[in-house]
């Protein structure tokens, strides 16, 4: 019997995937327990329907991430902290920081777990800072950390 799965099942397929099952094994435990369901022509149609608008997603955010990234990195990002006289920072640049002052100067919210800094930033002056944007696409930011 043809089933499409509706969940990852392990030895068996992935979630989406079209299988030829043994007719007990799919009448008594896949469909029952709403693993899979039967494949009949609507079904399939519709999961291709499913497929092919997840697809057209990924493109679109994946497009979108490239246009971001283009805009963050041809704006900097300015950082006002408060430095003792010798030009050295009470503690640390955090990522949390990078974020909100990335809210307040463009406006573009953003997770602080996809904001990685090579170093600790400790001292004024351009650094540099990484942000995940979407699989494969890395911005690669400038920040201006300056006295305040």
């Amino acid at each position: 019997m043809k089933v499409i799965l509706l969940e990852d099942l392990k030895g068996i397929g992935k979630k989406g995937q079209l299988i030829n099952a043994a007719d007990g094994h799919a009448r008594n435990y896949l469909l029952p327990k709403k693993l899979a369901m039967e494949a009949t022509e609507h079904n399939v149609r519709e999961l291709e329907a499913r497929k092919k608008a997840l697809e057209n997603k990924k493109r679109k955010d994946y497009l979108d991430a490239l246009e971001l990234k283009k805009t963050l990195e041809s704006k900097g990002i300015d950082l006002r902290v408060k430095t003792g006289e010798s030009g050295r920072l009470f503690g640390s640049v955090t990522n949390k920081e990078v974020a909100d002052a990335l809210a307040a100067q463009h406006g573009i919210q953003l997770d602080k777990k996809k904001i990685a800094l090579a170093e600790p930033i400790k001292t004024v002056g351009e650094k540099k800072a990484e942000i995940k944007l979407y699989t494969d696409v890395t911005a690669n930011v400038t920040l201006n950390v300056m006295r305040l």
